[in-house]
C-alpha cells in the first residue's frame, strides 16, 4: 500500500499518491488519472506497479476533487475546467520529486496515463524531454482546445493502447497520431485492441472492462517500461 505525499509545485504545494517496492528503490513512474480524479482505481494501479518493482506517483490534478463512476457528467465538468497551467506545474513537480527521491533508481522516469491522463502523459513527455524516457498512454485524448503538444519536442519512445470501439479517440485518430509521430522521426507503437471500448483497462467499470485486452496491455507496458528505464 502506498501513501499520500506532498511536493513543491512551482510556488505551491502539490500532492499525490506514492507507492513503491517493499525493498529497495524502484524504476520511477508518473501515473496520471482519468477524468474521474485520483480515485481508488488509480491508487490501485500505482500499487500494482509497485508490486512489479516501480516507484509510482499519481499527482492529484483535481486537488482533492473527484467523481465516482456513477457521475460521468461531473467527471466531464472536472476535466473541462481543469486548469492546464496548474496541472502542468503539478505534473512537473511530481517529476522533480521522483528524480530527487532515494526511492527511485536510474536517471530518468516514465509516464503513463488513462483517458484524459493519457493525453496529459503525452503532453508531459513533450514538456520534459530531459526527464521522461518512456511514455505509455492508455486511450489518451487531449480534449482541451489549443492544447495540442509540439510533437517535435518529444524525445521519449511511446507505447500506446487504444480501443477499436472508442467513441472519443477511435482508430482513425490513432492512425493519424501515429503517422504524425513517425513523420517526425519519433519512436511510437500504438496498439488498437479489437472489440473493446474506451477505458477497457478500468476493472472498476464492468460495463467496459475487458480482461484479455487489459492483461495484454499490462504485459506490454511492463516489458516496454523495463526495457526503456531498466
Amino acid at each position: 500500500m502506498g501513501e499520500m505525499v506532498e511536493f513543491p509545485s512551482n510556488g505551491t504545494t502539490g500532492r499525490g499518491y506514492l507507492a513503491g517496492p517493499d525493498n529497495g528503490a524502484g524504476l520511477g513512474l508518473i501515473v496520471i488519472q482519468e477524468w474521474w480524479g485520483l480515485v481508488d482505481h488509480i491508487k490501485d494501479v500505482c500499487d500494482r506497479f509497485a508490486a512489479e518493482g516501480f516507484t509510482a506517483l499519481a499527482p492529484d490534478l483535481y486537488r482533492g476533487h473527484a467523481a465516482s463512476n456513477s457521475e460521468p457528467d461531473e467527471a466531464g465538468k472536472l476535466m473541462m475546467t481543469l486548469n492546464l497551467a496548474q496541472a502542468a506545474k503539478d505534473m512537473n513537480g511530481a517529476v522533480d520529486y521522483l528524480l530527487a527521491s532515494d526511492k527511485v533508481r536510474g536517471d530518468g522516469i516514465g509516464v503513463t496515463g488513462f483517458c484524459m491522463g493519457g493525453g496529459l502523459a503525452l503532453m508531459l513527455a513533450v514538456q520534459r524531454p530531459d526527464a521522461i524516457e518512456a511514455c505509455v498512454p492508455f486511450y489518451g485524448l487531449i480534449p482541451w482546445e489549443g492544447a495540442e503538444p509540439d510533437w517535435s519536442k518529444l524525445a521519449a519512445p511511446v507505447l500506446g493502447h487504444y480501443a477499436a470501439r472508442d467513441g472519443f479517440f477511435g482508430p482513425d485518430k490513432v492512425a493519424e497520431l501515429e503517422a504524425t509521430l513517425h513523420g517526425l522521426g519519433k519512436e511510437a507503437e500504438l496498439f488498437v485492441y479489437d472489440g473493446v471500448d474506451h477505458a477497457f483497462f478500468n476493472d472498476t467499470r464492468p460495463e467496459v472492462y475487458d480482461e484479455h485486452a487489459a492483461s495484454t496491455a499490462w504485459t506490454r507496458t511492463l516489458e516496454f517500461l523495463r526495457s526503456q528505464l531498466g
